[in-house]
């Protein structure tokens, strides 16, 4: 079932620039509801790179879009621009589950950083 999403979390993922309204943790909730996961942050580029392409299949005008030369002093007004031209809020669809990647966060930092690096904290809740 779709959901209605804001063009700047959309832009987010498929551009790689930070234009959604509510920040990162905008980002975590398009990522989360299209994997059907739980992601940690530093699954959230590798979420990206599973959603971009169902994302461009279901709004291909995105493809029309360049996110070349976007930064911290110009992303308002290309924002502002995308919303003038192609709305404000859109529908998204979860994306198969074959093409997520269901990893254990500390398996997948483990491995991004080396099983030496990550220190595991148990509590005794």
């Amino acid at each position: 079932m779709a959901q209605r999403f804001h063009i700047g979390n959309i832009l987010s993922v498929s551009h790689g620039v930070l234009v959604a309204p509510g920040g990162i943790s905008d980002v975590y909730v398009i990522l989360n509801y299209m994997t059907g996961d739980k992601l940690f942050t530093h699954q959230l580029p590798r979420a990206c790179r599973e959603c971009e392409p169902w994302l461009r299949r279901q709004l291909p005008w995105l493809n029309d879009i360049s996110s070349e030369g976007i930064g911290r002093e110009n992303w308002q007004p290309w924002l502002d621009s995308c919303i003038a031209t192609f709305g404000e809020h859109h529908d998204v669809e979860p994306i198969p589950q074959d093409d997520h990647d269901r990893i254990d966060p500390l398996t997948e930092l483990e491995q991004m950083a080396g099983k030496d690096r990550v220190i595991v904290v148990e509590t005794t809740d």
